[in-house]
């Protein structure tokens, strides 16, 4: 056991070949770190990833079990718990792989058609969607048809974002666009083709059409939602009851990973992993523009603001909040895509379980949150939460509405 380990006693895995399922995004890189840096073969753990071309197809291997874990959507879970998702079959996350990672793209033409518009329409996120609620308005009249844009996935992250970016314009999502959904792969290609608008992915595929002269970054994750979850570390519920030892391994390795790409220095490095490796086929020199950290995002002044950026460890970016998940699961049920009578903690506190995260933490040495949730929006500037181990220095958390969620 590698000497960085907080306890050198941790239980043998039980299982010690393993297949772990992802798709070629940036936010990838925890796993692909972990198994390239060697912190999956320092647990004991003879691990393979799966390069999955569809969020679909990650969720049928999980499902029938051809996975023994992945990098999952936040919401993955839950939908499979209840059955929403193909084949009911309980599923876990004891640990966020990262915060923030995505944007919405628009194509040359729409954007330059917002600026017409609004020539300051880039001032804000709230200000971009205004635009584009003027621009819906003025094709309506003119008898054009809907604009196209894509989310990943029905349950996903990208889906919410996206819908609450456009209601904060006055854009009603149900009925003055046409939204589809895309595999993340697919989406710069489809926007150059013409046959998408817009839409919201995970890096590099915004910064990949950027690149290319087809689309611009309007903002990122960060910009909607100061503390968006994103990608989660899932695993059937049955599995991790029966192989214990061998999910809490899991969870180390990939909290040292995480803690690496929050290093300074080491995004380079990660994005050469991600690209030499094959796991993504795009220029390492797109992949790096788009990993950025949020603080080099913040002090920079490239197009997009936050678009793209993303939190891998810091401030307790790795704990499953049970209030982040509940967001967006109230953000279903309010564009009607879940029953409003179900249970919707006590599903959550099934799925979602910061209890596993804890005992991966401590053996690390890392202070964890003594809560499970906190208040969603609440903060415009950093802030200390109470830990174990002392106090986590927590970010800024803001809803670009200003509204408030949770305890």
């Amino acid at each position: 056991m590698n000497s960085t380990l907080a306890d050198g006693n941790n239980p043998k895995p039980e299982l010690q070949r393993l297949t772990l399922g992802m798709l070629p995004l940036n936010d990838a890189a925890p796993l692909i770190v972990a198994l390239e840096k060697g912190f999956f073969a320092d647990e004991g753990l003879d691990v393979s990833l799966s390069v999955e071309a569809s969020w679909a197809g990650l969720r049928d291997g999980m499902q029938l079990g051809m996975l023994d874990g992945a990098q999952m959507l936040a919401l993955m879970p839950l939908a499979s718990t209840l059955g929403l998702d193909g084949r009911a079959i309980p599923l876990i996350s004891a640990m966020t792989l990262n915060l923030g990672g995505n944007a919405i793209t628009v194509s040359q033409a729409v954007h330059a058609h917002m600026i017409a518009l609004d020539p300051d329409a880039m001032r804000s996120p709230v200000a971009q969607a205004k635009a584009l609620a003027q621009v819906i308005e003025t094709r309506r009249e003119t008898g054009e048809s809907k604009l196209r844009f894509a989310n990943v996935y029905a349950f996903s992250s990208h889906r919410y974002l996206l819908r609450y970016w456009l209601a904060a314009g006055g854009i009603d999502p149900e009925n003055d666009l046409e939204l589809r959904v895309v595999p993340p792969t697919l989406m710069a290609s489809q926007l150059e083709s013409g046959r998408l608008d817009g839409y919201c992915v995970g890096e590099p595929w915004n910064r990949l059409a950027a690149s290319r002269g087809q689309g611009r970054m309007l903002c990122g994750s960060f910009d909607i939602w100061g503390g968006s979850q994103e990608k989660v570390f899932g695993v059937r519920e049955a599995w991790a009851q029966q192989y214990p030892n061998t999910h809490r391994a899991l969870l180390r390795a990939l909290l040292r990973a995480c803690r690496w790409l929050d290093e300074p220095g080491n995004r380079e490095q990660a994005a050469r992993l991600l690209c030499l490796g094959g796991y993504l086929d795009v220029s390492p020199a797109v992949v790096e523009s788009g990993l950025r950290d949020p603080q080099q995002a913040s002090s920079s002044r490239e197009e997009g603001g936050l678009a793209g950026a993303t939190l891998f460890h810091r401030h307790a970016a790795n704990f499953p909040w049970h209030s982040q998940t509940l967001w967006y699961a109230r953000q279903m049920q309010r564009w009607g895509h879940l029953d409003k009578n179900i249970d919707l903690q006590g599903v959550v506190e099934r799925c979602v379980r910061p209890d596993l995260y804890r005992q991966a933490a401590a053996d690390l040495g890392i202070s964890v949150p003594l809560v499970d949730s906190k208040a969603e929006g609440a903060h415009d500037a950093a802030w200390r939460l109470a830990g174990d181990r002392g106090d986590i220095v927590m970010m800024a958390d803001r809803f670009l509405d200003g509204r408030h969620y949770g305890p």
